[in-house]
């Protein structure tokens, strides 16, 4: 009887070197390097000025309410159920309007902050490309019988 043949080894290649620049970049942000330093306090400011104008247009509007209040006296004195509007809208309708707000600035810093991951982290859909574009090399197992390694 013949041998049984042993199955044919594969080696597999990249095609391409991919990520290079996305690796330094996260090696210059752990290590804290001046590009590293000034990528983090960008995220920071960018952060920082959204607060700011969310907290600016925020502190606007609540300060308005009065303020329509003494511009038009008819709104000023308009009453609901026994109690001025001014503060029915300043006690109890201001809530979902700063829950909005707080919202926005979550959705909008996780993006900035999502943005900032995808300079310094290798993205998952990246490395599924770098697999598929992946070349195969064929490998005999003859230099294996003899001891040595392919």
């Amino acid at each position: 009887m013949s041998e049984p043949s042993t199955p044919r080894r594969e080696r597999v290649v990249l095609a391409q070197r991919r990520g290079a620049r996305r690796v330094r970049t996260r090696v210059e942000v752990r290590e804290q390097t001046e590009v590293g330093d000034a990528l983090v306090r960008g995220l920071m400011r960018a952060q920082l000025g959204l607060a700011l104008r969310l907290g600016v247009t925020t502190a606007l509007l609540i300060a308005s309410i009065p303020l329509l209040g003494t511009v038009f006296p008819t709104l000023g004195e308009a009453t609901i159920a026994g109690i001025r509007l001014n503060w029915l809208v300043l006690g109890v309708l201001i809530y979902p309007l700063l829950y909005l707000v707080g919202r926005v600035y979550v959705r909008i810093a996780e993006q900035a902050e999502d943005d900032f991951l995808g300079l310094i982290e290798e993205d998952t859909d990246a490395g599924v490309e770098d697999v598929t574009d992946a070349g195969v090399e064929n490998v005999t197992d003859a230099g294996v019988e003899d001891g040595q390694s392919p």
